[in-house]
């Protein structure tokens, strides 16, 4: 980070020297496509983006984490009968498509500051029988005070279609325009429909909840969550994930794995850019 400061106002943007600041593939987005998906989330607090995985891809999905399937939840939130896969990079390539999906990335580059974080990958199989997830809201862990925009974006895709009977995210329309209110009990609870491939993309701030799985078989699922520069994601990825992996993820999710700098110097290591790191470790670790 070398660039020359003037004034304080100069601290506000990118210092850095060798590693400057790259463009999300977002950016290869028809603006035209990317003004509708935004108004529609600032109207309603989400969006459906349909079919934006082949069933290609879906298939790897399927395939790739069958075998890590094999832990419940621990508790009703994360849904007794509900299996989730923490620590995904590490364990499969097959959702990074997922966490950086230029439709995605191109909302996020409207709604978020710039080298916005990922701040969770997580595979989540609601089998027969669960019941409804509480309502709750992504960035409520966040402890400033509501009405206000959202610190964060989440994405959840459906790898099996999403029906209202078999588990599909339930939404309460409206709810991210809330103030510091709690829904109640009767709060109407809409289930996200859509076909597998398809995601959808919600504001921190909406309320919603996955839904009581009241068929005979599984809904998988991969959720994506991201959240502003200056923010600790839920998973320490810096911690969690091996630099021969980060070498090995694109640019995208490498920048929003921490490889990156919100200015003036958040996220600098021994007051360096953090790719550094990755540039003198040669045995990986």
């Amino acid at each position: 980070m070398g660039a020359e400061v003037s004034s304080v106002t100069d601290l506000s943007g990118d210092l850095a020297g060798t590693y400057r600041r790259t463009e999300s593939s977002g950016s290869t987005v028809d603006p035209a496509v990317v003004d509708a998906d935004l108004a529609a989330v600032l109207r309603d607090g989400y969006v459906i983006l349909p079919d934006l995985l082949t069933p290609e891809e879906l298939q790897d999905i399927r395939d790739s984490t069958a075998e890590l399937l094999n832990l419940k939840g621990r508790n009703n939130f994360e849904g007794h009968a509900t299996q989730r896969i923490y620590s995904v990079l590490n364990k499969t390539r097959s959702c990074d498509r997922i966490a950086s999906h230029p439709r995605v990335l191109a909302l996020l580059d409207r709604l978020l500051m710039p080298n916005y974080l990922l701040s969770m990958l997580q595979v989540i199989n609601i089998l027969p029988g669960e019941s409804a997830q509480m309502l709750h809201t992504d960035d409520g862990f966040y402890p400033l005070p509501r009405p206000r925009a959202a610190l964060s974006a989440a994405t959840i895709w459906a790898v099996d279609d999403f029906t209202a009977e078999n588990g599909a995210t339930d939404i309460v329309l409206g709810s991210h325009e809330w103030g510091d209110i709690l829904p109640v009990e009767s709060a109407e609870r809409q289930p996200v429909i859509m076909s597998a491939g398809s995601c959808v993309f919600f504001v921190g701030t909406l309320w919603h909840g996955g839904g009581a799985n009241r068929t005979d078989a599984a809904r998988l699922a991969v959720t994506a969550q991201y959240c502003e520069p200056w923010l600790r994601p839920q998973e320490a990825f810096t911690l969690s994930t091996p630099h021969d992996i980060v070498r090995t993820v694109d640019e995208d999710i490498r920048r929003m794995l921490g490889y990156s700098i919100h200015p003036p110097f958040i996220g600098q290591v021994d007051g360096m850019h953090p790719k550094r790191l990755l540039d003198n470790d040669p045995e990986g670790a």
